[in-house]
């Protein structure tokens, strides 16, 4: 069974950082690429980040793009997402996804298995 479980998430004020992690199994971690997703309240989900399975590439949004990074660990089957220089509107539900194979796609259908998310919370 499919398992990925976010962590890290929490309230921060604006200029703070946070790491969220996202710890997988039930899958061979090291041959898929993996993205992580953010929902606002009143927003569609939209693709925040992914890397592709061996870490070569990365893709960002424009609005995180030098604040946020992307990293992998596939020795502790574990996915990251560090945080700098959060804006209130980077408010939201974090969650982490897998995708098809071992290269990352942009297209939300693309990505097969999801965890339940952690929220972040950016505020003064």
């Amino acid at each position: 069974q499919e398992k990925l479980v976010e962590s890290g998430g929490g309230l921060v004020q604006p200029g703070g950082s946070l790491k969220l992690s996202c710890a997988t199994s039930g899958f061979n971690f090291d041959i898929y690429a993996m993205g992580w997703f953010r929902r606002a309240p009143g927003k569609a989900s939209e693709l925040v980040a992914a890397i592709s399975s061996n870490a070569d590439n990365s893709y960002y949004i424009d609005a995180v793009k030098g604040r946020f990074t992307i990293t992998r660990d596939n020795d502790l089957n574990t996915l990251y997402l560090e945080m700098n220089d959060l804006r209130p509107e980077d408010t939201a539900l974090y969650s982490c996804a897998k995708s098809q194979g071992p290269l990352f796609s942009l297209a939300p259908h693309s990505y097969g298995a999801w965890g339940q998310g952690t929220q972040v919370t950016v505020t003064s």
